[in-house]
């Protein structure tokens, strides 16, 4: 995997957590420079951590699936890129507020919000780990865009609402899925 597709991965990966990072700034009365670096180190830290999870996982299991790595690349990031659109539309569809806590900035909902936005994360890790991708370059890349990317995304929830919440999931759901076809296709058939 190349730089520009790993790039284009961790922007992938981290779309969940800007969009709920642009929600944050969205929900809270006040946002300060802490609330923002507190959720984009929480965020960047459970987005760096689960491929590394995810890649022990894949090694452990290595043998059984090597054969099939652009199978499994294109089924865990299809699947992941999809179920981010399905929710995309889920969330536009009933046009809810996501607003039901005002201390949105507390220890507790963030480490549930960082778990609950890097799981497909976790799903990566195993296709990198097939891929025989460099895990500790990857996920420090993963982490480092996740965390700039939800600093951002807490201003501009404060400052635009939102408007951008649920086209950040689309497009990220959009680059995941075109990842595991280009691997699919580039493993299948070059």
């Amino acid at each position: 995997m190349d730089l520009l597709t790993l790039i284009l991965l961790a922007l992938g990966l981290s779309a969940d957590a800007f969009a709920v990072a642009v929600t944050n700034g969205m929900c809270s009365d006040k946002v300060t420079k802490r609330h923002a670096v507190m959720t984009a180190f929480t965020f960047g830290f459970f987005q760096a951590l689960m491929p590394v999870l995810g890649f022990i996982l894949g090694k452990t299991f290595y043998d059984v699936i090597c054969r099939y790595q652009h199978w499994v690349a294109l089924l865990l990031l299809g699947a992941i890129g999809v179920n981010m659109l399905a929710d995309t539309y889920k969330e536009w569809k009933s046009k809810e507020t996501a607003c039901t806590n005002r201390n949105i900035f507390n220890a507790k909902n963030l480490v549930m919000q960082g778990i609950a936005t890097s799981i497909d994360a976790l799903a990566a890790g195993v296709s990198i780990a097939v891929l025989n991708i460099n895990i500790l370059s990857a996920a420090l890349l993963i982490g480092l865009i996740t965390f700039v990317l939800c600093i951002i995304g807490v201003y501009i929830g404060k400052k635009f609402g939102s408007l951008l919440e649920l086209r950040a999931k689309l497009i990220g759901g959009i680059v995941l899925i075109l990842i595991g076809l280009k691997i699919f296709v580039e493993n299948q058939f070059f």
